[in-house]
């Protein structure tokens, strides 16, 4: 008997445009090898993902910025093409809300975990992250929520330079911006300027303490809570490179197993009786040694295929087989394999591996994501190279004043020098945003105890870009 039920399809939803968010390669993957006939619906267009042998079928996504209402309408019309309950697999913030809050519109044509409809918006917002920790007595960074520009400057001198900066609600984040989900502060005036872009960024700004990367300090829990609220497949895992350094995605993980970590994990879900996929992100503070939760995404994470166990399961052949009514098998966690994304850490995969090791794009029976991604990465680069090309030819050429009786200048007007045509990939850079006055939001703070910032360390959107 196989192990998932192939009579349930699965459909893998992804709002997010990234073409480079490699876990949606990975669940299809992991159904795909289980016989399971996977329907994407996410942005393919330009993605490796369509490329992969085990896609039945691709359909369009909902547009970013949907409604919950919108995304209903997309997945209903997309339940009349599978014809049959499916299994629905969400892969980023805004789909495992939306698709949380019409949970019951969507049955019986999706078969989804059983939990309160507000649970996973409540969890993925930062700032009611921070009073769900203290009511589960998990370590937090200090976290306040300003209501004003003056309000913000004061948070900043009171936690100390450098500031974590970041949007309670990040899937609101206008698409194409400048604004990113989290910030390094390096000044008062920088707090200010971003707290006057509340209104553009469509949620809370959040002032948090300062927690200094370094090695062994970052780490992550996939798992699945099921029916009963038993935490099944899974495990910890330690971020041994970042892209970018010290703040960013799992470029380089490795399955080390962390009982704090497992048992904060375990308090959290019995805390709110979640149910499903979750993925958890925490820095140990190297004063206390406690590990602070930084993150609870309410989906499967990018780097989920690092724990698969010695049964072939993980996390989301966890889901499948509990909600189509079959036994979750446990099984021997492997601890010592590795997980890496080839674009972002070259030199790693092409090290030898002793636990096993398991990449994000290449795989010997699915070559053709790989293929593509390597394509679609090669144009990236050159795109972000000629933009830097471009920023140093301006900075060392500044535009003249134009004289009466002057030549005029070949570097004032429109610039001679134009990018060439490629996919408008995201890229994964940070920058730092331009001041719009906008109006205010409303003060909280978190309870915890709050670690001494240190090295100034630039900190990007976390995955789970992504992801996160």
């Amino acid at each position: 008997m196989p192990l998932l039920d192939t009579r349930f399809p699965a459909v893998v939803l992804r709002i997010d445009r990234n073409p480079f968010h490699h876990g949606t390669l990975g669940a299809v993957r992991s159904l795909g090898r289980a016989g399971v006939e996977v329907h994407v619906v996410a942005d393919s267009a330009g993605s490796p993902v369509r490329d992969s042998r085990f896609v039945h079928r691709t359909h369009a996504p909902p547009l970013p910025g949907a409604s919950p209402d919108d995304v209903l309408a997309v997945l209903r019309e997309v339940a009349g093409r599978v014809g049959r309950p499916a299994v629905l697999v969400p892969m980023d913030d805004a789909s495992a809300i939306a698709v949380a809050r019409k949970r019951d519109d969507l049955a019986p044509a999706y078969l989804l975990p059983d939990q309160p409809g507000a649970l996973a918006e409540r969890v993925a917002d930062k700032a009611e992250l921070a009073a769900v920790c203290a009511t589960a007595d998990i370590a937090h960074p200090l976290t306040l929520i300003p209501d004003s520009a003056a309000r913000a400057a004061a948070d900043v001198r009171r936690l100390g330079l450098p500031v974590v900066a970041k949007w309670s609600r990040p899937w609101l984040l206008p698409a194409g911006g400048d604004l990113r989900s989290t910030v390094l502060v390096r000044s008062e005036r920088q707090a200010r300027e971003l707290y006057l872009r509340s209104e553009e960024a469509g949620s809370r700004l959040l002032l948090q303490a300062y927690l200094p990367p370094g090695p062994d300090r970052d780490w992550f829990f996939h798992g699945y809570a099921d029916r009963s609220g038993a935490l099944r497949s899974g495990g910890t895992g330690l971020k041994r490179l970042a892209w970018p350094r010290g703040a960013g995605l799992t470029a380089v993980g490795r399955w080390t197993p962390d009982p704090q970590v497992r048992r904060a994990a375990e308090r959290l879900v019995a805390e709110l009786g979640y149910r499903g996929v979750l993925d958890l992100d925490f820095r140990r503070c190297e004063m206390t040694g406690r590990h602070h939760l930084l993150d609870f995404n309410p989906r499967p994470g990018a780097q989920f295929r690092l724990f698969e166990d010695g049964a072939g399961l993980d996390v989301v052949r966890a889901l499948h087989l509990d909600l189509t009514g079959r036994p979750v098998p446990d099984g021997a966690p492997l601890a010592g394999r590795e997980f890496v994304v080839e674009n972002y850490a070259p030199q790693v995969a092409l090290r030898p591996s002793p636990g096993g090791r398991e990449l994000a794009w290449y795989a010997p029976d699915d070559r053709g994501p790989g293929r593509a991604m390597w394509a679609l990465w090669g144009r990236h680069v050159s795109r972000r190279l000629w933009q830097r090309l471009r920023a140093t030819v301006a900075e060392q050429f500044p535009p003249a004043e134009p004289s009466p009786s002057a030549e005029p200048s070949p570097f004032t007007g429109p610039s001679r020098f134009t990018e060439p045509s490629s996919s408008a990939e995201p890229s994964p850079a940070v920058s730092q945003p331009p001041a719009t006055p906008q109006p205010p939001a409303t003060p909280v703070a978190s309870p915890s105890p709050a670690s001494p910032p240190s090295s100034l360390t630039p900190l990007t959107d976390n995955e789970k870009a992504s992801s996160r």
